[in-house]
C-alpha cells in the first residue's frame, strides 16, 4: 500500500465494494424441484437403451467400449464421459443395495 502517484500500486487507495452475486453465477446449479422431477422419470421410465446396453458393458469390465459406443451416439468425447460416469455410478449404487 502506497498510496504514491507512481509505481505498480499508485493512486489513490480506496476498498473494494461487495457487490451482490449476479444471477449469472448459479447457471447449471441445479435446484431441488428440477432433481425431483429427474428422480421421479428415471423412476418411471427407467434406463435408455444406450444406458442399459453401457451398463452391461461396464458390468464385463469393458469401459473404453462403452465410451466409444457412447461417444459415437452422442456426438462428442465430453458427454460421453459424463454419460459413461453416470451409468458407473448407478452400477456402483445397485451392487451396494444388492449386498
Amino acid at each position: 500500500m502506497s498510496g504514491l502517484a507512481v509505481g505498480l500500486k499508485k493512486g489513490l487507495l480506496v476498498e473494494k465494494r461487495q457487490l451482490a452475486p449476479r444471477p449469472a453465477s448459479r447457471k447449471g446449479k441445479l435446484g431441488k424441484h428440477v432433481k425431483f422431477v429427474r428422480e421421479v422419470i428415471r423412476e418411471i421410465a427407467g434406463y435408455s437403451p444406450l444406458e442399459r446396453r453401457c451398463i452391461e458393458l461396464l458390468r464385463n469390465g469393458r469401459d473404453k467400449r462403452c465410451l466409444k459406443l457412447c461417444k459415437k451416439r452422442l456426438g462428442t468425447h465430453k458427454r460421453a464421459k459424463s454419460k459413461r460416469e453416470q451409468c458407473a455410478v448407478f452400477l456402483r449404487t445397485s451392487q451396494r443395495k444388492a449386498k
